[in-house]
């Protein structure tokens, strides 16, 4: 009788620890509940942030990411909408003004391996022809209509040059844009690395550029003028594009920006990036 009484102790004993640690499971699983209901659910532009550090992680100048980071930034770039980034084609900065209209560019984010930016065009807004020198760049137009032509060298290695000093290119794109659409990619050596974007209505483009513009580094931003090849007869135009010459231009670099591009800063107002 003493030994079944000790047995009904012990099982009791049991079925508290039992209880208590039942509770205790219920607690945690409490805890953890509240803490994932105030932990904020992160914006789409905190999302793409991250997303980019992880496909610039091992890129530099000249390293293109490897082809599946490729289409992740592109997928999710695609899936982005103007309110992600609080835009709205009324801001001021979209309206038709007289004269030359100014491009406003809002900074999101710059480090050594990639920047996120958004340039606003108003309608007939111009960012004139410029190149990347080792980027890769995505561009994803928010809303509205825009035209781009590009260009990629001939000969990225031995540029062939005009007797003027002018580089020979190919044009990569010469079309319009209208949104949604896919995001465009341009390459170091392809892709239309040389490119010009024209407001057919007020537009917003997005842009991640990796590695971003870094002077110091010799990445400065360069601009163009364009020249038909028949601009400069005689020249290596007839070897290099036999038959086909509305597809080449010669691009002469300009010293400096052009004197007719007005680009202004502004403040980003949409979500923060934050943790960095």
């Amino acid at each position: 009788m003493r030994i079944d009484g000790e047995l009904a102790k012990q099982k009791g004993s049991g079925e508290v620890a039992k209880e208590k640690n039942r509770c205790c499971s219920r607690k945690k699983s409490k805890r953890q509940q509240k803490k994932a209901l105030a932990a904020p659910t992160p914006t789409v532009v905190q999302r793409l942030w991250e997303t980019c550090k992880e496909v610039f992680a091992d890129c530099g100048p000249g390293v293109v990411p490897l082809p599946g980071d490729v289409g992740r930034l592109r997928s999710f770039l695609d899936g982005m909408k103007p309110a992600d980034v609080g835009l709205h084609p009324n801001l001021p900065f979209f309206q038709d003004v007289k004269g030359t209209p100014p491009v406003t560019y809002l900074h999101l984010h710059q480090c050594r391996k990639f920047s996120i930016g958004i340039f606003c065009l108003p309608r007939a807004a111009v960012i004139p022809l410029h190149n990347h020198p080792g980027m890769t760049v995505f561009s994803k137009l928010l809303f509205g209509s825009m035209h781009i032509r590009s260009f990629d060298w001939v000969d990225s290695s031995e540029q062939i040059r005009s007797s003027n000093g002018a580089c020979l290119a190919k044009l990569n794109t010469d079309s319009v844009m209208n949104a949604p659409c896919e995001t465009s990619i341009l390459y170091p050596a392809a892709g239309g690395n040389m490119h010009c974007f024209t407001a057919v209505t007020p537009c917003a483009v997005l842009d991640v550029l990796g590695p971003p513009y870094d002077g110091p580094e010799g990445r400065d931003c360069k601009y163009y003028t364009e020249a038909s090849c028949s601009s400069f007869p005689g020249d290596a135009t007839a070897s290099a594009a036999p038959g086909d010459n509305d597809r080449y231009a010669w691009l002469e670099e300009m010293q400096g920006k052009p004197d007719d591009f007005n680009v202004r800063g502004e403040e980003y107002k949409g979500p923060k990036i934050v943790g960095y």
